[in-house]
């Protein structure tokens, strides 16, 4: 008996086509330093169940010549609070619009995630990209 695929492509890519706003930048005054910003109050939504995701969201970065501004990025993160969009997608997704905003000499986003299920998890992304 053929088993029916539970997530569909369709799921993957859920919430990968969204309009996100862009990340407002200024002008960075200093070289070689480290921001650190998180948002202990991240919200997503999976796509397949509905249900809301919770968790710890960490962005660290050292600027190169821009930095990205606070407002804006808060704004950014809200729009993923409605948003169907896997955890793996969100990390990746904010990974990639962060360094196409400011450019830093490098990144890392984390998503530590509260348990659904009995089960958390905590997804790392950075950049530069290692090499596969």
């Amino acid at each position: 008996m053929a088993l029916e695929q539970r997530y569909t492509d369709e799921h993957a890519k859920a919430g990968l086509d969204f309009n996100f706003p862009a990340i407002e930048t200024w002008p960075n005054q200093f070289p070689g330093y480290e921001i650190l910003i998180d948002d202990p109050e991240f919200t997503s939504v999976c796509p397949k169940t509905g249900l809301p995701d919770f968790g710890i969201l960490t962005l660290r970065y050292m600027p190169r010549e821009r930095c990205a501004e606070l407002k804006s990025l808060k704004e950014y993160l809200f729009c993923y609070r409605n948003l169907g969009i896997f955890q793996e997608n969100v990390v990746n997704q904010i990974l990639e619009d962060l360094v196409k905003a400011c450019d830093p000499v490098w990144a890392v986003i984390k998503g530590d995630f509260r348990p659904r299920g009995g089960i958390s998890t905590t997804i790392e992304a950075r950049w530069p990209r290692p090499q596969a």
